[in-house]
């Protein structure tokens, strides 16, 4: 019995080892940078941070981004400027 033993563990802390590197690959692909959430706190409007707090974080900074991205097509199509280099 204790030989079984022996055998199995080393086994199933390798297979545990590697589970968990699989679980801290996801998290590590799903966190969020601490300099995105000061962003996103600083420059949030209302809205967002509603959606933060019925949606989660990924969603409402997703929605953070966009609506950053539009406000800033928007203003470079105002303008009339083109930003490009060489133009």
């Amino acid at each position: 019995m204790q030989g079984l033993a022996v055998i199995l563990f080393p086994v199933l802390l390798m297979l545990f080892a590697l589970a968990m590197e699989r679980v801290e690959r996801r998290l590590r692909r799903l966190s969020v940078r601490e300099n995105e959430v000061a962003e996103f706190l600083d420059q949030a409007s209302q809205d967002d941070v509603a959606a933060l707090a019925s949606d989660g974080f990924p969603h409402a900074f997703a929605r953070f981004h966009l609506q950053r991205k539009g406000r800033r097509t928007s203003s470079q199509l105002g303008s009339g400027r083109d930003d490009r280099p060489g133009h």
